[in-house]
């Protein structure tokens, strides 16, 4: 059996292939961000070869001032939870497990798509977006960790198999990670573990809400890979901090640089983080980017760069692509 058939044990969630959808945006959801015939029709597509272990669903946003772009899914109102039920019951019998991925954008969005002032962890620019958003007063991080474990209930609600706490691409929780854009002289500022208490705070909460046996996944721009911003050092120490705070997978993708390295096109080409955060935790990693072939996915799982790989383009540009070479 190759390394990518066999399964694994995530808590009480056991994957029969180490193959992952990783969450992407379609913007299909309807205009108040409820679950559309179209993304139904999307995740029915790309899952029904029955191949994927895991499947995580596009970022989610629990706040409407956390809305990052227009059609985003919501899981931020009750009435969200039926029909997410159908939608995390339809990707079930298509035989993966399916994770909803929760997000507030903070600066990475605008008052034109949200209604409200942008708000972030200090008021400089966003370096992806330039947006200068207002400082978090502490009742709004009082608020946005209220929202956070709100949201984590509901997608446990709906029926899904675990959730993922989004924290890369320069949205809020990653704002808070990274020296650019966090610039605080309180307790959630200055040093790496100032900059994580967020983080930290958010998943211990979650887990009392959620129980000991419903996964928690986070996504971590581990490195910004520009002058001055978050390290793969920092990533190491951050997620040996998140993985005893009770998360029970990483998923490693990039940060202020976003989805993509600039100069590297290679596949895995965060498998540098990865690789250096899998040797230091030992709950399962996830490794995307640049993957195109199988082959290229085997290899990286048996070089030992993560425990699970996530393809995300490819599928989108083909989902017969588990029966390519």
């Amino acid at each position: 059996m190759k390394l990518q058939e066999q399964p694994i044990l995530i808590r009480n969630m056991s994957i029969h292939s180490r193959f992952v959808l990783p969450p992407m945006a379609t913007s299909k959801s309807e205009a108040d961000g409820q679950v559309s015939e179209a993304i139904k029709n999307y995740y029915d597509e790309k899952t029904k070869s029955g191949q994927l272990g895991l499947v995580i669903i596009e970022h989610s946003y629990i706040d409407p001032k956390g809305k990052a772009s227009p059609n985003q899914m919501s899981i931020c109102n009750e009435k969200d939870i039926e029909p997410l039920k159908a939608l995390s019951k339809l990707i079930q019998n298509n035989g993966s497990k399916v994770v909803m991925q929760i997000n507030h954008a903070g600066s990475a969005t605008t008052q034109e798509i949200t209604g409200y002032d942008v708000i972030g962890p200090s008021a400089t620019p966003n370096p992806r977006r330039g947006n200068v958003p207002t400082a978090m007063r502490l009742e709004d991080i009082q608020h946005v960790k209220e929202a956070f474990v709100k949201a984590a209930v509901r997608v446990k609600t709906a029926g899904f198999d675990g959730v993922e706490i989004h924290s890369a691409h320069g949205y809020l929780l990653n704002q808070f990670y990274s020296p650019l854009s966090n610039k605080r002289e309180d307790e959630y500022g200055g040093d790496l573990m100032g900059r994580i208490k967020l983080h930290l705070e958010i998943i211990k909460e979650i887990r009392a809400a959620v129980g000991d046996e419903f996964p928690i996944l986070l996504r971590l721009g581990a490195s910004d890979y520009l002058p001055e911003g978050a390290t793969i050092e920092d990533a190491v120490i951050a997620c040996k901090a998140f993985e005893a705070a009770g998360v029970d997978v990483i998923d490693i993708s990039g940060g202020f640089c976003g989805y993509m390295v600039p100069g590297r096109d290679f596949a895995g080409y965060f498998s540098d983080a990865s690789e250096a955060v899998k040797n230091r935790v030992s709950i399962p990693v996830i490794l995307t980017g640049g993957i195109v072939r199988k082959g290229e996915a085997e290899a990286l799982l048996e070089a030992g760069k993560a425990d699970m790989i996530g393809v995300g383009r490819a599928i989108l540009n083909n989902s017969n692509w588990f029966e390519q070479e």
